[in-house]
């Protein structure tokens, strides 16, 4: 691996152990590069600024994400176990980094316009990989429809504020599964 890599990597790796120990707020440059073995010239030849660092950190870990949804989902199943593989797949990912959906929960809106770009591109790769798992031979001879820009943006808000009201309310993601699979189910059921 090109040693570049290596070291922005062990930077992503250093900003998420910190923000999993002390919260995005209170994580500084020199934590970072503490937890990343490294030095802080490393760290700004890779990142302007512990921001810019907390958004490339957030935008792998969401592709991440996706990539884990689109692997578990078996194309060949009905609808609705695929459905519940996307759902419990993205719930799983969101546990197994608590600290990191917390903060994307609570430190991104407050970052302003680097973060709503972020929001924006990250939904905006969500919405494609929900079009692409439902348009397929299953979901066509299910008399699916193409799902909308729209409905997969609706679906994904949806999903994310009841996430949020979840872990802020002291709760587990994995405690709104049920509610998610089945919400999720009827609002990409085929439409009379």
């Amino acid at each position: 691996m090109d040693d570049a890599i290596t070291y922005r990597q062990r930077l992503l790796d250093g900003m998420a152990a910190s923000i999993d120990a002390n919260g995005y707020r209170n994580t500084t440059v020199a934590d970072i590069v503490r937890r990343a073995h490294t030095s802080r010239r490393t760290f700004y030849e890779h990142f302007a600024d512990k921001e810019a660092c907390f958004v490339a950190l957030l935008t792998a870990a969401n592709a991440e994400v996706i990539r884990q949804i689109s692997a578990a989902v078996d194309a060949l199943a009905p609808r609705e176990t695929q459905i519940k593989q996307a759902v419990e797949t993205w719930i799983e990912c969101a546990e197994s980094a608590p600290a990191i959906t917390l903060s994307w929960i609570r430190d991104v809106p407050a970052l302003g316009a680097a973060a709503r770009g972020l929001q924006r591109e990250v939904m905006e790769a969500f919405v494609v990989m929900i079009q692409t798992l439902c348009d397929t031979e299953e979901w066509r001879a299910g008399g699916t429809a193409p799902v909308s820009r729209q409905l997969a943006i609706l679906l994904l808000g949806g999903l994310r504020e009841l996430f949020a009201t979840s872990v802020e309310d002291g709760g587990r993601v994995s405690d709104i599964t049920e509610v998610a699979v089945q919400a999720s189910i009827a609002l990409l059921a085929p439409r009379a």
